[in-house]
C-alpha cells in the first residue's frame, strides 16, 4: 500500500546545490536537513527549490554548495503556524539522490507527477494582457492518513479545463516545481519578500 501511496508523488529534478544543510527535524533518531536546489529553466532563468534530505543519503557536515546532484522523491507540505495563521510550507523530500557531472545531460530535469483530489474551488482569471490562469489546490495522499496540499498553476486551454472542476474531483497532474518571489504586506507600511513554490502544469486530466 505505501508503495502505491508513493507512487502518486513522484518528482525527479537535477540542479545546482546553492546552500548548506539547516537542521529541519528528527524521526527515530534520524536527522532531516534542508536545503535549496538551483534548478534551471529552458529560459536560462533558474527556480530555487526547497530540498528535505535525510543525514543517511548524504553526509551533512561537509559543504557541496556548487556541486550537482540528481534528486527523486516527493512533494510535501505541511502547515508551520505563524502568529494568528497556518502557512503552508512546502519543499522536496529527497527518497534517493546521487551526484551528477554539471556537463551532463540533460540538466534541464525538473518533473513532476500528481495523483490526487480538489479540495478546494480552482480559481479562474484572466492576466491584463487576456492570458487565461487556474490556481488549483491538490490534496495527495500519503502513508500513514496524512496529505499533502500541492498548489497548481494551469495555463490557457488546461486554465480553461481546470476551472470546471469539482471539489472532490481527481485529478492526474504532470509539470515541473517552480519558484516565484513576491511581496506581502506584514503590517503598517512593511513589506516582506517571500518565496512561493507550486507546480507549473504542463497536461492534466480528470479521471471520471
Amino acid at each position: 500500500m505505501a508503495d502505491k501511496i508513493i507512487e502518486n508523488n513522484q518528482v525527479s529534478m537535477m540542479g545546482r546545490i546553492a546552500t548548506g544543510f539547516t537542521f529541519s527535524h528528527q524521526v527515530f533518531g534520524e536527522g532531516f536537513y534542508t536545503m535549496e536546489l538551483l534548478v534551471k529553466r529552458l529560459s536560462d532563468s533558474e527556480d530555487r527549490i526547497p530540498v528535505m534530505v535525510s543525514e543517511r543519503l548524504i553526509d551533512v557536515t561537509q559543504d557541496y554548495v556548487g556541486e550537482y546532484i540528481e534528486i527523486h522523491g516527493q512533494f510535501r507540505s505541511y502547515n508551520r503556524h505563524e502568529e494568528k495563521h497556518n502557512r503552508l510550507v512546502l519543499s522536496v523530500f529527497a527518497r534517493e539522490l546521487r551526484f551528477v557531472e554539471d556537463d551532463d545531460e540533460p540538466l534541464l530535469v525538473n518533473q513532476i507527477f500528481l495523483d490526487g483530489f480538489i479540495c478546494k474551488p480552482p480559481v479562474y482569471r484572466k492576466t491584463p494582457l487576456g492570458r487565461e490562469i487556474a490556481d488549483v489546490l491538490l490534496a495527495v495522499n500519503r502513508p500513514y492518513s496524512k496529505s499533502d496540499y500541492i498548489p497548481c498553476i494551469c495555463w490557457g486551454r488546461n486554465a480553461r479545463y481546470a476551472s470546471a472542476f469539482a471539489v472532490g474531483g481527481h485529478v492526474l497532474i504532470w509539470g515541473r516545481i517552480q519558484s516565484r518571489e513576491y511581496v506581502k504586506k506584514t503590517g503598517d507600511n512593511t513589506v516582506e519578500r517571500r518565496t512561493a513554490y507550486e507546480v507549473s502544469v504542463s497536461k492534466l486530466e480528470y479521471v471520471e
